[in-house]
């Protein structure tokens, strides 16, 4: 069942969520990390990573985490932002000319990754190949009026936060966000982590696949209908006005293309030892100083402030989602990003860790996905006890 099993002494809660979850069809092929005061922990793969069953999610298994991706594109903005090369509080057209048309260039960096720019989608139908290719969606995002008023409240920009804070990162470093990624982030910590897939790993990539969908109370059943369902706000940022239908991501040119709100690939041992290297130093490497750190994890969401794609309060730093009542990244100070289905990665630098998790079984649930709590969950209560 387990095709890595790395665990250290005082951290096998963890192991035991993960072997629960295998045994119990939770999970069909997944992978579990976990960096504590820059030590990893926590490596663990398991289960199958085809739809057969036949091939093990083993150590050289790659997953698509979706939206997690963001976190990582957020970390991308905040080493420019370190580097002089963009401001928090400047104007986005300030480094992309084009993005000042039809009413945005007032726009602030900070208010276009807090989700504020109201821009979670693009004006008119775009076809999956229009999507998938760079210049044609940050054109098209740079001539899209707002379609709420920017910096009035937030609304999750599913899909088009990638290109919009990839773009800023390309205006600013003169580098497309998947080579930043390699250059800065992947490459000195030696991980492997990608935005835009090279040919020669698509064969590693584990294929997606989904629970049946779980009987909701009605109520929940919809409000999730109201907000995700055909023709809803949700619908159109979730999938590009219908750009991304189901199983897209299946498809090796949706994962080679450059798609940083959503199509990273990796495993979680990279992850975790991206978090862990912007709260602390991992092998010598720390990634962003603390003041960074503060800066790009510092909330830009009022209070009780609802999402209105989501239709439920979320908090946003700078790109980051922060622990709160409706995401658990680890307690008080805990940031990161979860993706569609159930991956998450985020980092708690009270606590000194950072923790991920990955999986070709995508479960859609109302509230947090029950796998990614347990993990997170035994992860904290391990660290308070080492």
């Amino acid at each position: 069942m387990l095709t890595v099993d790395s665990v250290a002494p005082g951290w096998e809660p963890v192991r035991d969520a993960f072997v629960a979850n295998l045994a119990s069809g939770q999970d069909r092929g997944a992978g579990v990390a976990v960096m504590h005061r820059g030590r990893l922990v926590v490596d663990l793969m398991g289960g199958h990573r085809d739809k057969h069953g036949d091939v093990p999610y083993g150590p050289d298994a790659l997953q698509v985490v979706f939206s997690t991706t963001k976190g990582v594109t957020a970390l991308a903005v905040a080493m420019c932002v370190e580097r002089g090369l963009l401001d928090y509080g400047e104007r986005v057209a300030a480094y992309w000319p084009e993005f000042a048309a039809n009413g945005k260039d007032n726009i602030t960096v900070a208010e276009l990754m807090g989700h504020r720019a109201g821009l979670y989608t693009v004006d008119g139908p775009i076809s999956l190949e229009e999507a998938l290719d760079w210049d044609t969606v940050t054109s098209r995002l740079a001539a899209t009026a707002p379609l709420f008023e920017p910096g009035s409240t937030h609304g999750y920009h599913a899909l088009t936060y990638g290109w919009l804070a990839g773009e800023l990162v390309r205006r600013a470093s003169g580098m497309p966000i998947g080579e930043f990624v390699q250059r800065n982030i992947a490459g000195p910590l030696g991980v492997e982590f990608w935005i835009g897939l090279p040919a020669e790993h698509d064969h590693r990539v584990a294929h997606l696949m989904a629970h049946p969908l779980p009987v909701f109370p009605p109520e929940i059943a919809r409000f999730m209908l109201d907000h995700s369902g055909p023709g809803s706000l949700g619908e159109k940022a979730l999938s590009l006005n219908g750009a991304f239908g189901q199983g897209v991501f299946n498809r090796p040119e949706v994962r080679a293309a450059q798609i940083p709100g959503a199509n990273g690939i990796g495993n979680a041992r990279a992850l975790a030892t991206i978090y862990a290297a912007t709260i602390g130093e991992v092998n010598g490497v720390r990634l962003i100083t603390e003041e960074t750190r503060r800066l790009a994890a510092t909330s830009v969401t009022p209070e009780g402030e609802p999402d209105v794609i989501l239709g439920h309060p979320t908090v946003f730093g700078k790109g980051y989602m922060l622990d709160s009542t409706r995401n658990n990244y680890g307690g008080p100070g805990g940031f990161g990003h979860d993706g569609a289905g159930g991956s998450v990665a985020c980092a708690v630098p009270s606590r000194g860790l950072a923790v991920s998790y990955v999986m070709n079984t995508m479960m859609t649930t109302y509230d947090g996905d029950p796998r990614r709590e347990a993990y997170i969950n035994a992860a904290v209560r391990c660290a308070d006890a080492a």
